[in-house]
């Protein structure tokens, strides 16, 4: 590797001894509106060139095939050494959501990211849709109610053959996190508020990091989901956060974080920017982030938020903060089921 490219390790999310951790800080590959490949491979190469090891992808978003390239890149330029240095995620459509579909649908992915295995593979969003169509918006009557039990046996089947090192959950409630974990042989490892395990709970026995839940979903200063991640401490559940800095600029977004008067009152005394504030408070909370920029110094910032800490004071004004949800799902309900409302989506964790 290139002297010159040599980077600090970044801080990881704290997994059992003996197991491979996953990066503090990951890079999303989702734009909105879309962007051309050619600008996801380059933002992605220097992103591994700044110090990113952690890459967040799906097959939604179209960017599984410009993020292999840039990895086979960056390491072809000596910016990283080998694929195994990089963890890499990435989730199952709700189309693929039908437990015949799941395999071949990582396959896809896989070939997509040239890659024999990723680390971490995620559902989603609880639910299913009409096979075959691979569209979002999906339409309203092409929505399915999952079968937790067959598409996460499906999930583990992929585990299992080494295809991926972890399996979670994206986008779940509380009431549909329990659901999958009461049949689970092998726990979600992340449940990525759109969040991995390692110790007893009343859903099974001990298991290694890479059969550890782990979860994602909308976790930031402004909706904190205090409920849903007190649930998955409960039971070992890694929550991994998107909307760290409230996806300002998407259909889905809100200004709420980055214009918030207390990120930018305690940014402004420590001389740091508010994603910064909003970044090293999800690292205090002990979950892992995934930030989406494709700006190359502000990559830089936001890798700048391990060497401080918040005080006791910040933290307390953070938590006071009042909540509200942007991500509200609502293109994922329907008149036809199976999940009518908001509400019904996400368990009245509004």
């Amino acid at each position: 590797m290139n002297q010159e490219h040599q980077q600090t390790p970044m801080p990881a999310i704290p997994m059992p001894a003996g197991c491979r951790s996953m990066p503090a800080l990951g890079l999303g590959t989702a734009a909105d509106p879309p962007v051309e490949p050619e600008i996801v491979r380059s933002a992605v190469v220097e992103a591994i060139e700044v110090g990113y090891r952690h890459f967040d992808t799906a097959a939604l978003y179209n960017s599984e095939e410009a993020l292999g390239e840039a990895i086979n890149e960056a390491i072809n330029g000596g910016f990283v050494e080998s694929r195994e240095q990089l963890f890499i995620t990435s989730k199952l459509w709700c189309s693929d959501a039908h437990p015949q579909h799941v395999l071949p649908a990582l396959n896809k992915t896989l070939r997509n990211l040239k890659m024999d295995y990723i680390d971490l593979y995620l559902i989603h969003w609880p639910v299913s849709s009409k096979p075959g169509i691979h569209e979002y918006p999906i339409k309203k009557e092409d929505f399915l109610p999952m079968d937790f039990k067959s598409v996460w046996a499906a999930m583990e089947e992929c585990y299992k053959l080494g295809l991926t090192k972890s399996i979670g959950v994206s986008n779940f409630s509380c009431k549909n996190l329990a659901d999958v974990l009461a049949t689970a042989k092998i726990p979600p490892a992340v449940n990525q508020v759109d969040v991995g395990i390692g110790k007893l709970t009343k859903y099974g026995k001990r298991h290694s990091f890479w059969e550890r839940r782990t979860r994602k979903v909308e976790v930031n200063p402004c909706w904190q989901q205090q409920k849903l991640r007190e649930f998955c401490k409960r039971n070992g559940v890694l929550v991994v956060g998107y909307s760290s800095l409230g996806s300002i600029g998407t259909f889905y977004g809100t200004n709420r974080v980055m214009e918030s008067e207390v990120l930018r009152e305690i940014g402004k005394a420590r001389g740091k920017t508010v994603a910064q504030v909003a970044l090293r408070w999800g690292y205090e909370q002990g979950i892992g982030v995934v930030v989406k920029s494709y700006n190359k110094e502000r990559m830089k910032q936001n890798l700048e938020i391990f060497d401080w800490s918040l005080s006791d004071d910040e933290c307390r004004k953070i938590s006071e903060i009042t909540q509200s949800r942007a991500c509200l799902g609502k293109d994922y309900t329907s008149p036809y089921g199976p999940y009518k409302t908001m509400d019904e989506l996400w368990d009245e964790e509004l």
